[in-house]
């Protein structure tokens, strides 16, 4: 069964062949101000309909610039868009306070930039992740462990990643590392494995883990990635760089602005959806005060 992006994107739905994969990653690519965080915020609100709670929003701007998604989610689904600070160091009461089980998002790893940055030079000539930098980023991860674990366990089944910045080489990208790892070994990891290392000691909160069990294999993730083209055109030619999570990606967005006449429209087309039918049709959208609107 696919999952729709939402009713009101019924189009991209039947883009995608009926919407996307339970369990594959989606990447959204576009300029800033194009529209892709209404889009993410669109997908996260539609699990309350489809799988009985949203999806959570993991933002990893770190310029101290808001995106506003707590004001798109206020004035497009009546959205208050908590922030999660609930933290779970190794031994600690695991469980999060009432309050924060209605808190769906996180920007806890706030870094930007070249991975170089956060790195030293070894004796051997190589480099490693400065310590200092490397327990500061561990701390941040028992922010965000918990708050996509207590999620899923509680029945989100929807990841939104936005905030990550255009980079010549995306496998220099600071972002990219943290995302692939929060990818591979959070929100793709199996759920008693991850529930076991996160409420310590085990013997204490096994009844827990066992009774909210999921399958990992169900999430699916949109991860918005904002590029320095803006043609749609330059979007579709755009080749994929070594180290690009889009290498990977069971589906590829592309969200980008041409001129039509005396305007400037807004078109997205998809450009890589593996596992079902894809139409190769472009499409228009616009931005409106109930969100995107296609066709």
């Amino acid at each position: 069964m696919t999952t729709r992006v939402t009713t009101g994107l019924a189009k991209l739905d039947n883009m995608l062949g009926g919407g996307l994969l339970p369990g594959t990653l989606t990447v959204a690519y576009g300029a800033t101000g194009i529209g892709k965080t209404h889009l993410g915020l669109t997908f996260a609100h539609h699990g309350l309909a489809a799988d009985g709670t949203r999806g959570i929003v993991l933002d990893m701007n770190g310029r101290g610039d808001s995106q506003q998604h707590d004001e798109y989610a206020a004035r497009l689904f009546d959205w208050r868009l908590t922030p999660w600070t609930h933290t779970v160091t190794p031994m600690a009461d695991p469980y999060p306070p009432a309050e924060q089980r209605e808190a769906f998002y996180s920007n806890a790893l706030h870094w930007v930039g070249r991975a170089r940055d956060f790195q030293v030079p070894t004796p051997a000539g190589d480099r490693e992740f400065d310590w200092n930098w490397k327990a500061v980023y561990n701390h941040a991860l028992y922010t965000v462990r918990p708050f996509m674990y207590f999620h899923f366990a509680a029945g989100t089944r929807r990841v939104v990643v936005d905030g990550v910045e255009p980079m010549d080489s995306p496998a220099d990208s600071i972002q990219v590392f943290m995302f692939d790892e929060v990818y591979r070994t959070v929100i793709h990891r199996e759920a008693e494995t991850l529930g076991m290392e996160i409420c310590l000691p085990v013997w204490k909160h096994r009844p827990f883990i066992d009774a909210h069990r999921y399958d990992h294999t169900r999430i699916t993730t949109l991860l918005l990635v904002t590029t320095e083209e803006t043609r749609l055109e330059d979007l579709i030619a755009r080749k994929v760089a070594t180290g690009d999570v889009g290498a990977t990606a069971n589906t590829i967005l592309v969200m980008g602005s041409e001129r039509v006449g005396g305007r400037l429209a807004r078109m997205l087309c998809a450009v890589k959806h593996r596992g079902s039918a894809m139409s190769d049709e472009i499409v228009e959208y616009r931005i409106t005060e109930r969100g995107i609107a296609l066709g």
